[in-house]
């Protein structure tokens, strides 16, 4: 159980997400922009039974108190609630302080809870209304599809609707310009399901187990839906150039940390308790908030120590807008990016030439895996941004600097591989299937090549692939080489995929990656599994959800690599010179070194992950 779900700490934490709540309340739109066009939020909470036990201080309860908060207002925006039948205690409306007001006194009906848990059918309720704009629907839920036994015989009727969501509903939605953003409580939940209903409808998915990553994934959210300008913030200083209107500081710190001090460029120093004139300075055990109205143009400077996620939000006439940027990304895939300039609504000419526009996408380690400079056309910034190489959770990062304009805007996307590949050892194949939306059987070849032989894919369905494979010990384990040979826009290119390894509980027992995608990260392969549901190309079992989030990334790519490439030539080695014991001894010696070395980095890797968590995100 996560250290977020206990007892008096994790009170402690919820009161600091309502504190956070009202924060946002008394500051007004809070780090959010004037918002053009007007698109629907609606938050779909889980009240099963189940959140009883896996939110016992009714993180849900927050969890709503935090967005409506962070919700702009004249935004139009409802909640709805789901267990056995779905409820809408708070039908859409405008988003001002009445509306604010009865959405947090909704908290008692959150934790009236029900036996069941029909998503479904609170997806297709939540996305019925006419919108005023897009529509975003944000799912909250801690478990899987669980309907009651008079709706038909289980599993059937909850696999049923699991393929109806993600076969019917959800393409649906996509066509109508509706994203899911999906947070998922626990690790009871379906997983592949979240991730799944965010790929295919262009929504962000969230695994949620600290109060900060649940901070995290709602700004990562609400900054998809509401973009907001940012200005750099490096080293305790940034620039406010003459046009800015009003900045927003959100600056994470130590609980125990001395207080905080803003010097403006006329070195006027300001504290919370002597501000600026018609200003706010919030300050919280984690994260002093400060709203300086027309402030100063020039460096301003931090005293004190903020923490890598505090952002400086700027309102001004002068905004970035980009073109479409997806919330999925793929592996081998690089990404066409277009970026423009306006002030007040018009397009920037005149001066856009002196402008340096740069693209870098970071991974979850704050690594850059790729990196471009735009070029200036005809007042539009153009570019293609290098595919990705790894999978899992990271950001886009879009910087503009010109003489007095410093500008960036942070988008949090999630990678996966475009073809999701999984071992079948029951049946000696490796199930293969499309992950990215364009892929098919139609133009896609996939090949594998194990021990130096190829082995070729075939067809089942026109988004899956089985791939054969020779008898295999399965005391050992082997890496899998897959490539895809793809044909699309009338241009033919290989994309070599991630190494699939083959029973990797022989080889070390560690939790290695595997490359399943959301479409195939559900699926169990056992006697039990109905074949003609596995052939079924787009359909998956309900079965329990492997945790592909924390599956990906799972050692550092070059350990892993050398793992792979490693272990079956030592092993190749110890067979053909099984008598020789100074051999054994030197083969003996070199696994455990690479073990040890292996563990080392991947107990590193844990405690920065654990201390990040305890840091807040945003």
């Amino acid at each position: 159980m996560a250290w977020w779900m206990v007892g008096r700490r994790g009170r402690r934490v919820r009161g600091l997400l309502v504190a956070a709540s009202l924060l946002w309340l008394a500051a007004g739109p809070g780090l959010a922009q004037e918002v053009g066009e007007q698109p629907d939020i609606r938050v779909i909470i889980d009240v099963s039974g189940s959140m009883k036990e896996h939110d016992p201080n009714q993180l849900g309860t927050s969890a709503l108190e935090l967005l409506v908060s962070l919700l702009p207002g004249g935004v139009s925006a409802g909640v709805w609630t789901f267990g056995e039948r779905v409820d809408n205690p708070l039908p859409l409306g405008r988003v001002d302080a009445e509306w604010r007001r009865q959405a947090l006194a909704l908290a008692p009906a959150l934790v009236e809870y029900q036996q069941f848990t029909d998503i479904e059918a609170a997806l297709r309720e939540a996305a019925t209304p006419d919108p005023n704009g897009g529509r975003h629907l944000v799912l909250l839920t801690d478990g899987m599809i669980d309907l009651p036994p008079a709706r038909g015989a289980k599993p059937g009727v909850d696999r049923a609707s699991r393929l109806a969501l993600l076969d019917d509903l959800a393409p649906r939605l996509a066509s109508e310009g509706v994203a899911v953003h999906g947070v998922a409580f626990s690790e009871e939940a379906d997983l592949a399901l979240v991730e799944r209903l965010s790929q295919l409808t262009g929504g962000l998915p969230a695994m949620v187990e600290t109060p900060e990553s649940l901070l995290g994934a709602f700004l990562d959210i609400f900054e998809r839906i509401f973009p907001t300008d940012q200005v750099p913030f490096e080293q305790g200083r940034f620039i406010i150039d003459p046009d800015v209107e009003s900045f927003s500081a959100l600056l994470f710190h130590d609980p125990d940390g001395e207080p905080l001090s803003l010097i403006a460029p006329d070195g006027t120093v300001y504290r919370a308790d002597d501000r600026p004139e018609g200003s706010h300075w919030q300050v919280e055990p984690r994260f002093d908030l400060i709203r300086i109205p027309d402030p100063q143009p020039g460096e301003w400077r931090l005293e004190g120590e903020a923490g890598g996620d505090s952002r400086i939000s700027v309102v001004a006439p002068l905004r970035l807008h980009t073109g479409g940027l997806p919330a999925t990304l793929y592996l081998g895939f690089p990404l066409p990016l277009e970026v423009w300039l306006e002030r007040d609504g018009e397009p920037l000419v005149e001066g856009v030439d002196e402008i340096v526009m740069d693209v870098q996408l970071y991974d979850a380690e704050g690594s850059v895996q790729a990196a471009v400079r735009l070029e200036e056309r005809d007042g539009r910034f153009v570019g293609v941004l290098p595919a990705p190489a790894l999978t899992g959770n990271a950001r886009l990062e879009l910087h503009a600097e010109g003489e007095d304009f410093h500008r960036q805007r942070i988008q949090a996307v999630n990678v996966l591989p475009a073809i999701g590949a999984r071992h079948d050892p029951r049946a000696d194949r490796v199930v293969l299937a499309a992950e990215h939306p364009r892929l098919d059987r139609d133009n896609t070849e996939l090949s594998g090549e194990l021990q130096g032989e190829t082995l070729e894919a075939e067809a089942v369905a026109p988004r899956r692939w089985h791939l054969p494979l020779p008898e295999l010990d399965d005391a050992i384990s082997r890496p899998l080489l897959l490539t895809a040979r793809v044909t699309l826009d009338g241009e033919t290119r290989e994309i070599r995929l991630p190494r699939l390894l083959l029973n990797p509980d022989a080889s070390t027992g560690l939790d290695l990656a595997d490359m399943a995608g959301p479409t195939l990260a559900g699926e169990r392969f056992d006697e039990n599994l109905d074949p003609d549901l596995e052939r079924g190309g787009e359909e998956e079992s309900l079965a329990a959800a492997d945790r592909f989030v924390a599956l990906v990334n799972a050692l550092p790519r070059r350990a892993m690599e050398l793992w792979q490439e490693g272990r079956p030539g030592l092993e190749r080695l110890a067979e053909s010179h099984g008598r020789d014991p100074r051999l054994w001894v030197g083969v003996t010696l070199a696994v455990v070194l690479l073990l040890v070395l292996l563990l080392l980095i991947r107990r590193r890797r844990r405690w920065r992950r654990v201390v990040h968590r305890e840091e807040p995100h945003v």
